[in-house]
């Protein structure tokens, strides 16, 4: 198969005097178009209603969105995927080890955060920025319920992000876990584990246009208790 390294296609000795990948793909963006008159007041109704036309596409699990934190002082970012888990007019829900998770680590010195959905065959983007709240232990413990088993035990064992000697070490804290909920079904979340809202201060609607002429509109507002928002168009 064309593209794949083997030892008639091997990889160049010295990647500084080769490029590896350059311009791979250069296609146009045609499926749609974004006017400010198609806009919703709200972006949160707004975002509901890309979310249920990916959906309807169908675009497999619409919900995969990239979460992106940054640590104080350093100014270091780090970024990964998630799955959105609700939406209400107050912000977007992710669930998380709030522990020993690297996300974790960076909101407790930064409380900014962003999210980034990406819906390819829709050539469509929704970038959202703001500051994020936690969730009470209500919460969390009403959405851990939905989770199977499995894992509701998984979040009992893993130490999000901490380093590991084996994947037996972690098999091993994965039976402890079962051990002490053995025929247990109301398992209680964990006091580390649970859920952030990000609550949108920027809320940016992205629809790919020919020749990168994009059509980009971005809700704004000053105070997140506030439903004030400004829409802007902004270049591509």
């Amino acid at each position: 198969m064309a593209g794949i390294t083997d030892a008639t296609n091997p990889l160049p000795s010295s990647p500084s005097e080769e490029k590896l990948i350059y311009a791979p793909n250069d296609g146009q963006y045609k499926f749609s178009t974004l006017s400010r008159a198609s806009l919703s007041p709200s972006p949160f109704h707004q975002f509901h209603h890309w979310f249920q036309s990916a959906q309807s596409f169908p675009i497999p699990q619409p919900e995969t969105t990239v979460f992106s934190t940054a640590s104080l002082p350093s100014g270091r970012i780090s970024a990964r995927t998630v799955y959105l888990k609700q939406l209400d007019t107050h912000g977007f829900v992710v669930f998380t080890n709030l522990g020993t998770s690297r996300k974790s680590r960076d909101l407790k010195t930064n409380p900014h955060a962003a999210l980034t959905f990406h819906w390819a065959a829709m050539e469509r983007q929704v970038r959202v920025e703001g500051v994020v709240e936690y969730l009470t232990r209500e919460e969390n413990q009403a959405y851990y319920d939905t989770r199977i088993r499995g894992s509701r035990i998984g979040a009992w064992a893993s130490r999000q992000s901490c380093e590991l000697s084996d994947r037996g070490e972690l098999e091993r804290r994965v039976k402890e876990a079962e051990e002490r909920f053995d025929g247990v079904e109301e398992i209680p979340v964990p006091e580390f584990w649970g859920g952030v809202r990000i609550r949108p201060l920027s809320i940016e609607f992205w629809q790919g246009r020919e020749s990168r002429l994009h059509d980009r509109f971005i809700y704004e507002r000053e105070d997140i208790e506030k439903e004030e928002w400004t829409v802007k168009r902004l270049s591509p």
